[in-house]
């Protein structure tokens, strides 16, 4: 009989947030597959617990799904942790699922904490509908393209960040998107938790020029009333622009930065989704 990979919640800060049914999880396999070695080492040791580790992250991966499998299919009891929340989201662990999944070996879960989920409830937004971003492009102009993408998502969005990173995506956010509601939640469940909310511009405010420490989960506002229909009225701009003798391609542009919305899109509506000026 093959083994069966467990995806095992851990703490994200406060280790009394473990389960019971997590530390005997955790007692019982034959390998732990980790994040980090030495973080999931101390988290192994305060619990008293002895296990053989193997190290799985981007970079690695590729191998370690092969190897971790070959545990499997010869029978042992493999469990997967993270740093510290869910395993497998937004970190390469779906990829061993994904694996497990077409090899038909048996994945179960260990529910745990969320950073995603404990920031979403924390940030006092709409929870009914929302949406997961992960971590937002390091590329400013990636970023910058990302955002403006997201501009007509309805739904709550929650974002990872580096907290060296943070500050730059909360002024791209104040930027094009100045009137959303946000909420920076970092060190949760830790002694110093702290989350600020308000406009981007107001957290930044907050923040005094200075990184946030620990690590940062960012809730932002979704689109509702003038905001989602910001490529209607770009497009329509840009055709008024073209009335008076602009070309489509620079009608476009120029609309799409007033209105941060695609230019492509503003101009394939300009022309119809066919042809070129």
């Amino acid at each position: 009989m093959t083994g069966t990979l467990f995806l095992v919640g851990t703490p994200i800060g406060n280790l009394g947030d473990l389960s019971d049914r997590a530390r005997e999880t955790l007692a019982a396999v034959d390998l732990v597959a980790a994040e980090d070695t030495r973080r999931a080492g101390r988290l192994l040791q305060g619990l008293g617990i002895r296990r053989p580790m193997r190290s799985y992250f981007d970079g690695n991966e590729r191998a370690r799904t092969d190897e971790i499998l070959g545990r499997l299919r010869d029978g042992a009891d493999v469990a997967l942790v993270t740093d510290g929340g869910m395993p497998a989201v937004s970190d390469p662990g779906y990829r061993l699922v994904a694996a497990c999944v077409d090899a038909e070996i048996e994945v179960r879960v260990v529910p745990g904490p969320s950073a995603a989920i404990a920031a979403l409830v924390l940030s006092g937004l709409p929870t009914d509908r929302f949406v997961f971003e992960g971590f937002a492009p390091r590329r400013p102009a990636d970023r910058r393209a990302r955002l403006i993408a997201l501009l007509d998502e309805s739904r709550t969005m929650v974002f990872f960040e580096s907290p060296k990173r943070a500050r730059a995506l909360l002024f791209e956010i104040a930027d094009v998107m100045p009137d959303r509601r946000v909420a920076l939640a970092r060190e949760l469940t830790k002694l110093h938790e702290e989350v600020l909310r308000g406009s981007a511009a107001d957290v930044l405010e907050r923040l005094g020029g200075v990184d946030p420490r620990g690590e940062v989960a960012l809730v932002v506002e979704g689109a509702h009333g003038v905001a989602a229909g910001a490529l209607d009225v770009a497009v329509e701009e840009a055709g008024e622009m073209v009335a008076g003798g602009m070309r489509k391609r620079g009608a476009a542009r120029a609309a799409a930065e007033r209105h941060h919305v695609a230019a492509n899109d503003v101009y394939r509506a300009l022309v119809g989704d066919v042809g070129s000026e």
